[in-house]
């Protein structure tokens, strides 16, 4: 199936340059575009995309702000946050209000369209050494931990507690299996079930909630 995307950038030149790397990539096709914040909360109600590439910095309304909103919004498009560095002081807070992850603006042609694929297929676009990197500079941000927290940790069985501390640290359904010593289509399941238990949208959300539960902590 195409994978439909909507770019949300205030320079034409960012969406245009975006918008024909996109549309050049099999299976993926640009349906709209959005100058600000408000102008994308807008347009996903509209085109229903399946992946927003999101700036940050827009007027109007942030892509902090729009994020929040279009996953109040319960919508099925994932979010991936557009940035020009790699420790962007809001990334941390994008991806708690709701963000599948993030690239870099200056990303490569195939970088793009790859993050793009991965983050339709309900996955976390952030590397392992990325994770690592990006979570635990962020989560020494003070940032209100989510009250419910600990009662939906206890909803987890042990095993799964054990699996979403291993996601928290950035390593993929492999390398945990490989750690926990079962096959990998049995953590896929575990992740499943974590992941529908908390409410969560991706392994993203699934790294974030367990640093502010405190399951792991920075470093």
């Amino acid at each position: 199936m195409t994978i439909r995307v909507l770019i949300a950038d205030d320079q034409a030149m960012v969406r245009e340059g975006f918008s024909v790397l996109l549309n050049a990539m099999p299976g993926i096709e640009v349906v709209g575009e959005a100058v600000d914040g408000r102008e994308a909360v807008a347009q996903v109600d509209a085109l229903r995309p399946d992946v927003v590439l999101m700036d940050i910095r827009m007027p109007e309304l942030n892509g902090i702000e729009a994020t929040r909103e279009i996953v109040a919004a319960d919508s099925d498009a994932k979010v991936l946050v557009l940035t020009t560095f790699d420790l962007d002081e809001y990334v941390y807070q994008a991806l708690r209000a709701g963000a599948s992850g993030f690239l870099l603006k200056d990303a490569s042609a195939r970088r793009l369209a790859d993050g793009v694929r991965v983050v339709a297929a309900g996955e976390a676009l952030l590397a392992p050494s990325v994770t690592r990197r990006l979570i635990t500079e962020f989560s020494r941000i003070p940032v209100a931990p989510r009250s419910s927290a600990p009662a939906r940790i206890s909803d987890l069985t042990e095993r799964e507690t054990e699996v979403l501390a291993l996601i928290a640290q950035g390593l993929s359904n492999a390398e945990i299996a490989a750690q926990l010593v079962v096959a990998e289509s049995t953590i896929k399941t575990h992740v499943s079930r974590i992941l529908v238990k908390l409410g969560l949208r991706d392994r993203t959300q699934a790294a974030v909630f367990a640093y502010e539960a405190r399951l792991v902590t920075p470093g």
